[in-house]
């Protein structure tokens, strides 16, 4: 009727909704699907590349040289970087320690709608595609890294609820990766890489900074839950309503 107007509000895709399919996506492929680990390995390759580019990224930042990377089969990895001895280099392996939980709570909190899902999954490709130019090096590394690019670059496009689920599985799986293998990282003296016992990061951390190991580790384990938490916070926090649109 004319003169009568109708109120109708843009209910976007929830970002909230999406990141608790993808945590229970991740529970039911890894639990209740057959190979369902084997499935989550291409994600797991993904959290040692963001974990390693940690590494190159902060000695780049402190001034250091950051010359390649590897990724090796049974999910370990090693970024080789030269830097200055003492809390520069301390500094670079906190560096990989932080990333995930990092990478994990920003797209926790930025993911919140499908152009900044898309953005995340775009930024997520091109990073991938620039460090296989410049950093990536060995086999492994090759050609676990250039599917998740590709990956990344058509999930952008998707729709927006498919876009939103992706970049918060990402997110997810992040998050996974910090409370799992990463809480355990920090407290322990030597890690095996590719087959060879070396120094852990929190070691190193320690021997830069100097102090107890034990401190540095419970510090960088608080600093890393503090991250998710702030992710979460921002991903579950109340938003406003969008601005209606009037019709007639």
């Amino acid at each position: 009727m004319k003169g009568v107007q109708r109120i109708v509000r843009r209910v976007p895709p929830s970002s909230r909704t999406a990141l608790v399919a993808a945590a229970a996506a991740i529970v039911a492929i890894e639990h209740f699907v057959p190979f369902g680990r084997l499935l989550l390995y291409p994600f797991t390759l993904l959290s040692t590349w963001v974990h390693e580019m940690g590494h190159g990224l902060a000695a780049l930042a402190v001034g250091g040289t950051f010359e390649r990377l590897e990724i090796f089969a049974d999910a370990s990895g090693l970024a080789y970087s030269s830097v200055v001895p003492g809390w520069r280099a301390a500094l670079s392996a906190a560096g990989g320690l932080l990333a995930p939980p990092l990478a994990g709570g920003l797209i926790l909190g930025f993911a919140q709608g499908p152009r900044r899902a898309g953005a995340v999954l775009a930024s997520l490709a091109a990073a991938l595609v620039v460090s296989l130019a410049l950093w990536v090096r060995n086999a492994t590394g090759l050609v676990s890294l250039l599917p998740l690019a590709l990956a990344a670059a058509a999930a952008a496009r998707l729709g927006g609820d498919l876009r939103l689920f992706f970049a918060q599985f990402i997110a997810v799986v992040l998050s996974l990766d910090t409370l799992t293998r990463m809480l355990g990282y920090v407290f322990v003296s030597t890690a095996r890489v590719g087959g060879v016992e070396r120094a852990s990061d929190i070691a190193l951390v320690a021997r830069g900074f100097g102090g107890p190991q034990i401190l540095w580790g419970l510090l960088v384990a608080a600093v890393a839950l503090g991250l998710l938490a702030g992710g979460l916070w921002l991903a579950f926090r109340p938003r406003r309503p969008s601005s209606p649109l009037r019709t007639s």
